[in-house]
């Protein structure tokens, strides 16, 4: 009974300690590549928001980019091929963290994270250079 109960504290301990980095994890410096049909997908990025990590499919949380895969129109298949290279760019520039969303995966089984280098949001960037727009529940169109 003692020994189950010190190995309860133990556990509560180490799961408080953790709570300051909780939803965080920051990446090791990768080379992520355009995802490929037919190739096994470990770092590499899918569209403008959506990209593979050490084989985990994630969708950047705070952003909704143009659809490449397929596109509607050929304006939002030239601006969603911009999005998609603009991300593996900011990608590739360095370490970066993923910090949890309000929810852990979307409906499709990708883990919602907001991606950050240096406390700013990799996803607010896209946004300013019209790559993307801000995330506000549900998609909207890119083709008019």
């Amino acid at each position: 009974m003692i020994i189950r109960s010190l190995a309860l504290t133990s556990v509560a301990i180490a799961a408080i300690a953790m709570l300051p980095h909780a939803g965080l994890a920051q990446s090791t410096p990768k080379h992520f590549t355009i995802c490929e049909e037919g190739i096994r997908r470990i770092d590499c990025v899918v569209d403008g928001d959506t990209f593979w990590m050490d084989g985990i499919k994630i969708r950047i949380a705070d952003i909704d980019a143009p659809e490449t895969h397929p596109a509607r129109c050929d304006s939002e298949q030239q601006l969603g091929d911009a999005a998609t290279r603009r991300l593996q760019d900011l990608l590739n520039a360095g370490p970066f963290e993923l910090a949890a969303a309000d929810r852990d995966q979307d409906l499709y089984g990708r883990k919602l994270r907001i991606v950050e280098r240096d406390s700013q949001s990799i996803g607010v960037e896209l946004v300013s250079e019209g790559l993307a727009r801000k995330w506000e529940g549900h998609r909207r169109p890119w083709c008019y």
